[in-house]
C-alpha cells in the first residue's frame, strides 16, 4: 500500500485548534446501524465501530502485513500453525485479554464465535471461509484448532480476520445460552476486548464510546469516541469544515474535491481493495440477457463518470479484484464507451426503438429500477450520469433511493440488495486482504448465504475460484484467478467503473491515523487528539 496525507492549516501553529476537545474524538456515521454485533454486520460503516469495540484474531497493517491482535502469532507453515495439507490451522491466543465486564477470553469464545457464524437462525451476511471448516478443537484455554474440509488459501486473512465480510469475536460467556441472536439485547449494547468500551446508543443521533484503560495492546491515547449519525454527505462535509466532526471516513469523490483545498483539513489517502460500479440483477429480465448487460456497460461512459466524480482519486475499473491486488489481470475484455455498438446489441438481442426513444421488446419497455443510496451525492451523480448516457441507446432508468440501512440490511432483515429488489444499483465493495471474491460472484453465495447480489452463477467460473482457493502457491493461484476474471468479464454481472482509494478527511489535530485500506479504525487505540 502506499498512503499520503495532504494537510492546510490556517492560525495556530501550535498546540491544539481552539475548536478541538482534547481526547474527544467526534467521527461522522453515514449508516444509522442495525446491529452493533460484530458478526451481525452487513456494511463497512458498521465494521468501523465494532471494530473499535471488538477484535478479530489477524489484522492487515497499512503495508499489508498480517499482524496478530487475539491470536499471538499469525499461523504460517514455518511455525506450525498452518498443517503441510492445508487442512488444519491451530491458533495461540493471547492470555493477557479480558472482555469489558472483566471475564478472560479463552479459546471457547473463539469457537462459539464461528458456531455463531456459521449458525443458520443468525443473520450473518456471508458464510464465507467459515463454512470451509469440518470442526473446532479447543485443546486447552489458549489454544484453537480449526479442521478444514479441504484446503482453502485465504483462511488466516478470512476467518475473523479482514476478508470481504470482517466479523470479530464475540463473548460465549454472554450469548452462549441463546439459540439465536437476531433480536438480542448484545446487539445495542456489544461487549468486546476491544480498545474502547460501549457507553450509549442515542438512535438516529449518536453512538458513544469511552476508553478500555486495560485494552491489552496498550490504554487507548482517547478517551472518548462520539459516532455522530449523519447520513448525508454534504452534511458531513460541512461539519468537517466548521469543526464540527473530526474524522470523515469513507469520503466520497465529490466531498474530496471540496475538502482537498480546505483550510484545517486534512485528507488521507491510501490504496485500497474497492470497487464502485453498477450491479446487474442477474435474476430478472432483461438482465438475465449478456447481450443486454453487455449494451449497457458498452453504453456508460465510465471515464467521464470517474473523471467527474471521483476528481483523481480513482483509477478505471474493469473487473472485481482491482489493480490493488497481485491476482488483478490487466488483460479482461473491457467496455469502453461505444454506444453505438450498444444499439446493435440491443437490436441483436430483439429491442426496438419505440415512437418515445425507449425500446421495446414483445410490449415490454427496456425501463429498468435504478437503485441509489439516500444523501449519498456521489452515487446519485454517478447514477444521474450513467442514466443520461443510457437514454440515447434507448434504455430507461428510474431512479429510487434507500437508505444506507435499507440497502444493505441481511435478506431476512428486508435488504434491497440481499433481496434482489432492484434492476440496476449503485454498488461499492471491499473485498479484503485477499482477493478471494467467491462470497460475492460464486452460485452457493447467492443471498441469504452470501453477498451475490447480482445472482452470478457460472459454474465454470466457480471452478476456477475454487482452484485458486485450494492451492496456497500464489502462482497457481494468481493463473486461477486471471481466467476466472476473464470469463467473469465476459459474462458481464456488473459495470466496473473504477477502482477508488480510501479517503478520509481529518482535523490536523488527529495523530496516529493509519488506515490499512480495507478497516479505518484498526489501530484505534493509537489514535490521539
Amino acid at each position: 500500500m502506499t498512503a499520503c496525507t495532504r494537510t492546510n492549516t490556517q492560525g495556530e501553529t501550535g498546540g491544539r485548534h481552539s475548536w478541538t476537545q482534547p481526547g474527544v474524538l467526534r467521527v461522522a456515521l453515514y449508516i444509522s446501524p442495525n446491529s452493533l454485533n460484530p458478526i451481525l454486520t452487513s456494511a463497512t460503516g458498521e465494521s468501523m465501530i465494532t471494530r473499535l469495540v471488538a477484535d478479530p484474531l489477524i489484522d492487515i497493517d497499512p503495508k499489508g502485513n498480517e499482524v496478530p491482535i487475539l491470536a499471538a502469532q499469525v499461523p504460517t507453515l514455518d511455525n506450525g500453525g498452518i498443517a503441510k495439507d492445508g487442512l488444519t490451522y491451530t491458533y495461540k491466543l493471547r492470555q493477557d485479554v479480558k472482555w469489558h465486564d472483566g471475564a478472560p477470553f479463552t479459546s471457547a469464545d473463539v469457537k462459539f464465535s464461528w458456531q455463531s457464524v456459521m449458525n443458520p437462525k443468525n443473520n450473518v451476511v456471508s458464510v464465507r471461509g467459515y463454512d470451509q471448516v469440518q470442526s473446532v478443537d479447543t485443546p486447552d484455554k489458549y489454544t484453537i484448532v480449526f479442521h478444514l474440509k479441504k484446503p482453502f488459501a485465504p483462511f488466516v486473512d478470512t476467518v475473523f480476520s479482514e476478508g470481504d465480510s470482517p466479523y470479530q469475536v464475540i463473548p460465549e460467556h454472554i450469548l452462549g445460552k441463546f439459540k439465536n441472536l437476531n433480536q438480542n439485547p448484545f446487539n445495542a449494547e456489544p461487549v468486546g476486548t476491544g480498545p474502547f468500551k460501549f457507553a450509549k446508543w442515542v438512535r438516529g443521533d449518536r453512538i458513544e464510546l469511552v476508553a478500555n484503560p486495560d485494552y491489552f495492546l496498550g490504554k487507548p491515547k482517547l478517551d472518548r469516541i462520539t459516532l455522530k449519525i449523519i447520513p448525508d454527505a454534504n452534511t458531513e462535509a460541512t461539519q468537517i469544515r466548521d469543526h464540527e466532526i473530526d474524522l470523515l471516513p469513507e469520503l466520497p469523490g465529490l466531498q474530496y474535491r471540496d475538502l482537498r483545498t480546505a483550510p484545517d483539513v486534512t485528507i488521507s489517502s491510501v490504496e485500497s481493495p474497492q470497487w464502485e460500479g453498477i450491479a446487474y440483477n442477474m435474476s430478472r429480465p432483461p438482465l438475465d440477457d449478456r447481450l443486454v448487460r453487455t449494451a449497457i456497460s458498452y453504453g456508460v461512459d465510465k471515464k467521464k463518470i470517474m473523471d467527474e466524480t471521483q476528481f483523481g482519486a480513482a483509477t478505471v475499473g474493469t473487473e472485481s479484484i482491482t489493480s490493488y491486488s497481485w491476482a488483478y489481470n490487466p488483460n479482461v475484455q473491457r467496455y469502453d464507451y461505444q454506444p453505438e455498438k450498444s444499439k446493435g446489441l440491443l437490436e441483436q438481442a430483439g429491442w426496438k426503438p419505440g415512437p418515445d426513444g425507449v425500446r421495446v421488446k414483445n410490449g415490454q419497455r427496456l425501463s429498468l429500477l435504478f437503485i441509489v443510496a439516500q444523501g449519498s451525492s456521489a452515487a446519485q451523480t454517478i447514477a444521474t450520469l450513467a442514466q443520461a448516457q443510457l437514454k440515447p441507446i434507448g434504455v430507461e432508468t428510474l431512479m429510487k433511493t434507500y437508505s444506507y440501512t435499507q440497502l444493505y440490511a441481511t435478506m431476512a432483515q428486508g435488504g434491497i440488495l440481499t433481496g434482489g429488489k432492484f434492476d440496476l444499483a449503485i454498488y461499492a465493495w471491499v473485498y479484503g486482504a485477499d482477493p478471494d471474491d467467491s462470497s460475492s460472484f460464486t452460485c452457493p453465495y447467492i443471498p441469504p448465504v452470501g453477498n451475490n447480489i447480482f445472482h452470478y452463477c457460472n459454474r465454470q467460473f466457480d471452478a476456477l475460484e475454487q482452484q485458486a482457493l485450494s492451492h496456497p502457491d500464489r502462482a497457481t493461484r494468481k493463473a486461477a484467478y486471471a481466467k476466472a476474471q476473464s470469463l467473469m468479464a465476459k459474462d458481464n454481472p456488473a459495470d466496473f467503473l473504477f477502482y477508488r482509494k480510501q479517503l478520509a478527511a481529518l482535523n490536523p489535530d488527529l495523530k496516529g491515523f493509519t488506515s490499512n485500506g480495507i478497516t479505518t479504525s484498526w489501530n484505534a487505540y493509537q489514535w490521539s487528539i
